[in-house]
C-alpha cells in the first residue's frame, strides 16, 4: 500500500465528501447522521485543544512573562480555528444545529473573539494580569461556555439513542467543567508557588518576580509573591466552585441521567488535572494543587438526586453539596494543599446554588425539548 499516495490524495477525498453538503439552509435542517457525527467529532477535538493549551498556559504565566506567541497560546488557536470554521459550517447549511443551539454557538465564539484583541492590548497597556479574573479573561471563559453550550444543545437535541450518546453528552459536560473552573487554577498555582518561594525554590523565573514587582511597587520579597499569587479573596474560590462548576454537574445529571453522572464527570477531570501535574512538572513547569475535593461535592449532588421532588431535591441538595464541598475542601488543605477558605462564605455559597439550582429543574421541565435525534436523518446525502 501507498501511504504517500493515500495521503495526498486525502484533501480531495475529503472535499468530494464534504462539497455536496456545502448548500444554504435554515438552522434545524435534517442533518445525515454521518455529517452530525463529522462536526460534532470536530467540536470535540476543538475542546480538547482548549483543555490542553489551557492546562500548559497558567502553568506558563506562573513561569515565565507573558508571550503573545507562547505554545499554549499557539495550541489554542488551533482549537479556536477549528471551533470558527464548524461555526460558520453550522451557520450556513444549517446542519447539526437548531436556532437556540446556533444562538449559542455564534455568540459564544463572537464574544471569545473580541475578547482575543481586548486581552492583548490589555497586556500591551497593564502588562500582566495578576489575575484570572480580568474582564478580557473573563470573557474569553464566558464566551467559551455559551460556546460549548450550544454544541452541548445541538448534541442532546440530534444525537441518536444509545452508549454514545451519553458518552459524548458526558463529555462535552466535562469541557464545560473545566471551562468554567479555569479561573480557579490561578489560586491552586498560586498556594504552591507561596510554599515554593517559603523552601527557597521559586517557580517563577527571575524575571518575572522581578516584572510583578514593579508592577505592584514592591520588592521582590514574601508579600510581593503573596499578593501575586493569591490575588482574591478567600470567599471567591470556594463560592464560585460550589454556585458555578458544581452547577454544571448539577445540569450534567439532569440531562444525562445516569446515576454516577456528576461523580463519573467530577473524577474524569481530577484524574485528567493528576494526569497533567506530572507531565508539567518533569517539563520544569509549576505545578498546582489538584481539586480532589470536587470529587465529594459530585458525589453529593448525585446523592441529592435520590430525592423524588425536585424542589426539595434543589433546596436540600444545595445544602448537601456546599456542606461535603467545603468539608473536603478544609480536609484537602490540611491533608495536601488546598487554597485558603473562607468558611463564613458557606451559606451564600449553598444559597446561590439553591437558587439556580431550582431553575435549573424547572428549565428542565419546559417542554420546549425534544432530544434524541430530532435534527437527524438516515440518508447519506444531502
Amino acid at each position: 500500500m501507498n501511504v504517500g499516495a493515500t495521503l495526498r490524495q486525502a484533501p480531495s477525498r475529503i472535499l468530494a465528501w464534504a462539497l455536496p453538503y456545502w448548500t444554504r439552509g435554515e438552522a434545524g435542517r435534517e442533518t445525515p447522521t454521518e455529517l452530525f457525527r463529522v462536526l460534532y467529532l470536530g467540536w470535540l477535538v476543538a475542546f480538547a485543544l482548549k483543555v490542553l493549551g489551557s492546562s500548559w498556559d497558567v502553568s506558563w504565566h506562573f513561569k515565565w512573562l507573558r508571550d503573545d506567541l507562547a505554545p499554549p497560546h499557539l495550541i489554542n488557536s488551533v482549537g479556536t480555528a477549528i471551533a470558527v470554521a464548524l461555526t460558520i459550517i453550522h451557520g450556513y447549511t444549517g446542519y447539526g444545529a437548531d436556532k437556540t443551539a446556533l444562538r449559542l454557538i455564534q455568540w459564544g465564539t463572537g464574544i471569545f473573539l473580541v475578547a482575543v484583541p481586548l486581552d492583548l492590548i490589555n497586556h500591551a497597556v497593564n502588562g500582566l494580569d495578576i489575575t484570572s479574573w480580568s474582564p478580557s479573561h473573563v470573557m474569553l471563559y464566558g464566551g467559551t461556555a455559551v460556546m460549548i453550550a450550544g454544541v452541548t444543545r445541538g448534541w442532546f437535541l440530534g444525537a441518536p439513542e444509545g452508549s454514545r450518546r451519553h458518552l459524548i453528552l458526558a463529555a462535552l459536560f466535562l469541557f464545560s467543567l473545566e471551562n468554567t473552573f479555569f479561573p480557579n487554577q490561578h489560586q491552586e498555582y498560586g498556594v504552591l508557588g507561596i510554599a515554593a518561594w517559603d523552601r527557597g525554590t521559586p517557580t517563577a523565573e527571575p524575571i518575572l518576580l522581578q516584572f510583578a514587582a514593579d508592577q505592584l511597587n514592591r520588592p521582590v520579597d514574601r508579600g510581593m509573591v503573596v499578593q501575586f499569587s493569591l490575588p482574591m479573596p478567600d470567599w471567591l474560590y470556594p463560592v464560585y466552585t460550589v454556585a458555578a462548576c458544581l452547577l454544571v454537574l448539577v445540569i450534567a445529571r439532569m440531562l444525562v441521567g445516569r446515576t454516577f453522572t456528576a461523580t463519573a464527570i467530577a473524577a474524569a477531570f481530577v484524574a485528567y488535572r493528576c494526569v497533567i501535574w506530572p507531565l508539567l512538572t518533569v517539563a520544569d513547569f509549576p505545578p498546582s494543587a489538584v481539586p480532589f475535593f470536587l470529587i465529594a461535592g459530585a458525589l453529593c449532588i448525585d446523592l441529592a438526586f435520590l430525592i423524588r421532588v425536585w424542589a426539595v431535591r434543589a433546596v436540600a441538595g444545595a445544602a448537601l453539596v456546599t456542606a461535603g464541598t467545603y468539608g473536603a475542601l478544609a480536609v484537602q488543605g490540611e491533608v495536601l494543599a488546598a487554597p485558603p477558605v473562607a468558611v463564613g462564605s458557606a451559606p451564600v455559597a449553598a444559597a446561590l446554588l439553591g437558587v439556580l439550582w431550582l431553575g435549573a429543574e424547572w428549565a428542565a421541565r419546559r417542554p420546549a425539548v425534544q432530544p434524541t435525534g430530532a435534527l437527524l436523518n438516515t440518508t447519506a446525502m444531502p
